[in-house]
């Protein structure tokens, strides 16, 4: 026996078994002694609550839901609420934190008064203010009768923004946008992978494959997810009060999305920034003596080591930027935290809600590293070709 815990993977595996093995024997402890305080109270404790109907309703949601709907259901409009705000804030923020980290490197001092401005501005200016400040923007624009018109088919309006859209349910319209980013990231997965064949008549084909594919599931669940009895496209106009048709766009939502996207991009622009100085002078220099054009050199050379060498730190800023858009709740737009927080007041199920809560992020914010990190590990150079 002794001979046997001499031995150093033995004892390590041993010492991390235990260690596990007591934190999992103290998170039962304290359940169990949670559990008989409630009940001790006369409080219920459990996940049956998740059947009951709300008796409440939601200000937005992308699936129908009705005060008649459970718990339950409730979440899980939370959830998508949440991946919908998260998409598309970390989209923009990475479209524009981009371009401010290129203007910030380009050498031109116009576009790097510019990017340096605004780096400095949004990055230090709270982003519970700068969503303030926003919503206050956009609650302040006129009424619906005297809205701002866009060619007659947009209006901006302190009720929101109304759009031309398609009468789809919103849960497949969600899916839609969904699947058109798992395609897009899979393209860029395969373009920047060396996994897959270099021959590229092989990749375009595949990759045309994959848009035909993406194509038919969008037509699909937008016909499925037509409204009935409606024109499947539809313009909004005034009626009475207010507008009718077309999409909405809530304050709340826009607030939020302009928000986190454009503090985001305060960080990401100067993340993007540092990967470009982090390449030596002579890798441009060795493109232009090979006669590469200046967008050749950029495109071809300086941006993808970029990419390569700050994937780690974006990865980790994205996860930052998920979470934060339970910044939501402060004006009112309903997201995870906001319909957790309105459940926890309504069923007093306090543990098991916050639990939900907990483990909705982790699973959301865990999914997005994995994938990016598997991301990171494709597309990363090996050993020492990174020095110079």
């Amino acid at each position: 026996m002794s001979a046997f815990l001499k031995n150093k993977t033995v004892r390590d595996n041993v010492m991390q078994f235990g260690f596990v093995g007591a934190i999992i024997l103290l998170i039962i402890v304290l359940m169990l002694t949670a559990r008989s305080n409630l009940e001790a109270q006369g409080l219920t404790s459990g996940f049956g609550f998740l059947d009951r109907a709300t008796g409440w309703g939601v200000s937005f949601s992308l699936i129908e839901f009705t005060t008649s709907d459970t718990y339950l259901k409730v979440i899980w409009v939370g959830i998508i609420n949440s991946l919908f705000l998260g998409v598309i804030s970390l989209v923009l923020a990475t479209m524009l934190g981009g371009l401010v980290g290129v203007m910030r490197v380009s050498g031109n001092k116009m576009a790097e008064l510019i990017g340096t401005t605004f780096v400095e501005i949004f990055r230090n200016i709270p982003l519970l203010l700068q969503v303030f400040f926003w919503y206050a923007l956009l609650t302040a624009l006129p009424k619906p009768r005297d809205a701002i018109s866009l060619a007659d088919v947009t209006f901006l309006s302190g009720r929101g923004i109304y759009l031309p859209g398609f009468n789809v349910d919103g849960g497949y319209l969600f899916w839609c946008f969904m699947t058109l980013v798992c395609a897009l990231a899979i393209v860029i997965f395969m373009s920047a992978s060396k996994r897959f064949p270099k021959i590229d008549a092989k990749k375009k084909n595949i990759k045309r494959f994959i848009w035909l594919m993406v194509a038919t599931i969008i037509v699909f669940l937008m016909v499925i997810g037509r409204t009935p009895d409606t024109t499947f496209f539809d313009i909004p106009y005034r009626k009475g009060l207010n507008y009718r048709g077309g999409i909405r766009i809530s304050p709340e939502l826009l607030a939020c999305i302009i928000g986190i996207s454009i503090y985001g991009a305060a960080y990401i622009g100067e993340i993007i920034r540092a990967g470009f100085n982090s390449i030596s002078v002579g890798q441009g220099e060795a493109g232009h003596a090979l006669g590469l054009s200046r967008w050749h050199t950029f495109s071809r050379i300086k941006l993808p080591l970029a990419i390569r060498a700050v994937m780690p730190t974006l990865i980790n800023q994205y996860v930052w930027l998920f979470k934060s858009t339970t910044i939501g709740i402060a004006i009112g737009f309903v997201d995870f935290f906001m319909v957790i927080s309105t459940s926890i007041n309504q069923s007093g199920q306090t543990l098991e809600l916050v639990a939900i809560l907990m483990g909705g992020f982790l699973v959301i914010n865990y999914s997005m590293a994995w994938v990016l990190n598997r991301v990171n590990d494709a597309i990363k150079l090996k050993g020492t070709q990174l020095r110079v």
